[in-house]
């Protein structure tokens, strides 16, 4: 019986030997395999920056000089690299990497087993970058003619319509100029509109997702990324509605009662800029407390003789006062920092670009010299700032921790430079007494900018995913963008709408193809990070009422600095949660920091408002973009039920 026993464990023994040698092996094989991983990791990190080098190189050439030269240049170039592409991806899924236990090595793989468009067969590649080269070309080229000299018909956009809107206040000259940019620049782009989310799509179902939509979601790593935007939507409503009561009945006082409804949606020429998005243009004549001076520096940097490279070099020192870096010496030789007198077609629109080879950085920017572009010039500098100090990770991680991150970097110091503080620093504005009334103009400014921004970001995107869902098809597009609009923002178009127009791509982002939730919720993060760095520098103690969160300047501040550049460093190394919580202890997007900025100034539209019993809120629009067969469509629709949570 011994016996018998000992030999059952002597058997025992030796199944249990081969099973450890077997799971050896594996894991020898595992370990081998990861190995492998790494030393290709590291090649195909080289062949990818040569390759997007490649691309931002002939984007570049076409986008400073819309010839059809260099069109054909930039379409041979990415169809080119999207077979190279193909290759290296077919080479990469032949990896086990979801089961190597090196996380960052996963997390790299993971992201390069996305191929992107270049998954799409090469003949739907080229429609689909032949569709956003016509609407980037149209946009372009887009030119109107002068209200008051109609054979004067070269009016682009930059800076012809931009300075109507911003200084006109004759109702019937900003509608015609909206009416006429509109036809001019959207309504030709609707066809290619539809052919480009055809091809996206394509492209979306190729990668593993559904639609483009869900694959431009995908950037936020976060499951519930959709309910989140609605939650940070509905922290900031109340405080929009209070700025929209307020701006409506001084534009009734303007213009009168016949060309504003008292308790309707405010028609979107009579906003100062061309898009409604921002409303600086009628703070002249709404401004809470007029017979305080005005914050406003164009004339200062006028009359100190301000060029657009002194505005560079002005911004470049900013950073470097952080202990962030200085622009290097390529970024000066080729960057394009105003619009060429030659002649040529370009895109105005500024951007800022990496070329992938951590030496080429880029600006192209059609500068004047105002407070906006020495605003902007920051902004776009921001984009550097985060290039140069993600720069040595491996290319696939050479982007923000979010979309929306790179974009708050550069906003994040304009809200210090913007400040009153930080211009007489600058000499840029003269000593004058900081008390509640100068700073609810100084917050009143501010939110015509970052406030009221918000609904019509977030109205873009939502628009472009019902699109590439299918909740918004062609036969429906203007009518559902200006549902959106209204719901969202409660502007209404200038004039009667069908579908026969198509507003949207009379935005920049719509023709170029550039997502913009990034855009909502960088204006919302860039209050986060600010409230963290204004900490940081010693310039913010919350609830203390002689230091407010809207009058910190954190110039010089190397604290703050050091802080940013350890998270600007990760680029998108980490899930952005991460990323947030290293600069700011938060691992959520949040609105408060918001709130918290513009606190005084909420107080005072409430109060103002009930003073002069303005209705909060909108009724429905009386100016037609929807046809009776439409709206009833509409009921029970997806796109109904879009409409209902953002009501809710």
């Amino acid at each position: 019986m011994m016996l018998k026993i000992l030999g059952e464990l002597a058997l025992v023994g030796a199944i249990a030997s081969v099973f450890i040698v077997a799971a050896q092996g594996r894991a020898a094989e595992r370990a081998a395999e990861e190995a492998s991983g790494r030393d290709y990791m590291r090649s195909l990190d080289e062949m990818t920056s040569k390759a997007l080098n490649r691309k931002t190189i002939a984007s570049w050439n076409y986008e400073s000089n819309i010839t059809d030269y260099n069109e054909q240049i930039q379409t041979q170039v990415f169809l080119e690299v999207a077979e190279e592409q193909k290759e290296y991806w077919k080479e990469t899924m032949t990896y086990l990497w979801r089961e190597f236990e090196d996380e960052d090595l996963k997390r790299m793989f993971k992201k390069y087993s996305q191929l992107g468009t270049a998954a799409l067969p090469e003949d739907l590649n080229q429609r689909l970058i032949q569709a956003v080269n016509n609407m980037q070309a149209t946009y372009a080229k887009a030119t109107i003619c002068d209200y008051k000299d109609r054979s004067k018909c070269d009016l682009h956009v930059e800076p012809d319509v931009t300075n109507i809107f911003a200084e006109s206040q004759d109702a019937e000259e900003l509608k015609y100029t909206w009416v006429e940019w509109h036809k001019a620049a959207g309504a030709p782009s609707r066809g290619n509109f539809t052919e480009y989310v055809q091809m996206n799509n394509e492209a979306a179902k190729l990668n593993g997702y559904d639609t483009a939509a869900e694959w431009w979601l995908s950037e936020y790593e976060q499951e519930d990324s959709e309910e989140q935007f609605v939650a940070l939507w509905r922290q900031l409503r109340p405080l929009y509605r209070q700025i929209h009561a307020y701006v409506r009945r001084h534009l009734r006082l303007q213009y009168g009662d016949s060309v504003v409804p008292a308790r309707g949606p405010i028609p979107a020429h009579l906003l100062g800029n061309i898009w409604a998005q921002t409303w600086g243009g009628v703070e002249k004549f709404t401004r809470p407390y007029p017979d305080k001076p005005d914050v406003d520096v164009t004339a200062a940097l006028i009359s100190q003789n301000y060029t657009a490279l002194k505005m560079f070099k002005t911004a470049e020192e900013f950073f470097t006062s952080l202990n962030l870096s200085g622009m290097p010496d390529l970024f000066w030789e080729r960057s394009i920092i105003e619009k060429p007198t030659d002649g040529r077609d370009m895109v105005c629109h500024a951007s800022a670009w990496d070329f992938f080879d951590s030496e080429d950085f880029r600006i192209k920017q059609c500068t004047t010299i105002t407070k906006n572009f020495f605003l902007t010039t920051h902004h776009e500098m921001g984009h550097i700032q985060y290039y140069l100090q993600y720069k040595d990770q491996p290319v696939i991680y050479r982007a923000g921790a979010n979309p929306g991150f790179h974009e708050a970097v550069g906003d994040v110091m304009s809200l210090s430079v913007s400040t009153p503080k930080h211009l007489r620093v600058m000499g840029l504005l003269e000593d004058g007494p900081d008390d509640l009334e100068s700073n609810i103009n100084q917050l009143y400014k501010m939110g015509l900018d970052k406030i009221v921004f918000l609904p019509f970001a977030y109205a873009l995107d939502l628009f472009r995913y019902g699109v590439f869902r299918g909740a918004t098809p062609p036969p429906h597009y203007t009518c559902h963008w200006w549902q959106l609009r209204a719901a969202l923002q409660g502007v209404q178009p200038a004039d009667t709408r069908s579908e026969q127009d198509f507003d949207p791509a009379a935005k920049y982002h719509v023709a170029a193809d550039v997502e913009y939730m990034r855009y909502y919720i960088s204006y919302i993060i860039q209050f986060q990070f600010h409230r963290s760095l204004c900490q940081l520098a010693g310039e913010y103690s919350p609830g203390d009422a002689s230091n407010l969160l809207s009058n910190c300047d954190i110039y010089k501040s190397t604290a703050a600095g050091n802080a940013l550049g350890k998270m600007l460093q990760l680029g998108s190394s980490k899930p952005w949660p991460d990323a947030m919580e290293m600069l700011t202890g938060q691992r959520k997007m949040d609105a408060s920091g918001v709130l918290e900025y513009f606190q005084p100034l909420h107080d005072w539209l409430k109060a103002e408002n009930e003073r002069t019993g303005e209705y909060i809120g909108w009724e429905p629009s009386t100016v037609q973009f929807c046809t009776e067969e439409q709206l009833s469509l509409m009921e029970g629709s997806e796109f109904k039920k879009t409409l209902d949570k953002l009501n809710a």
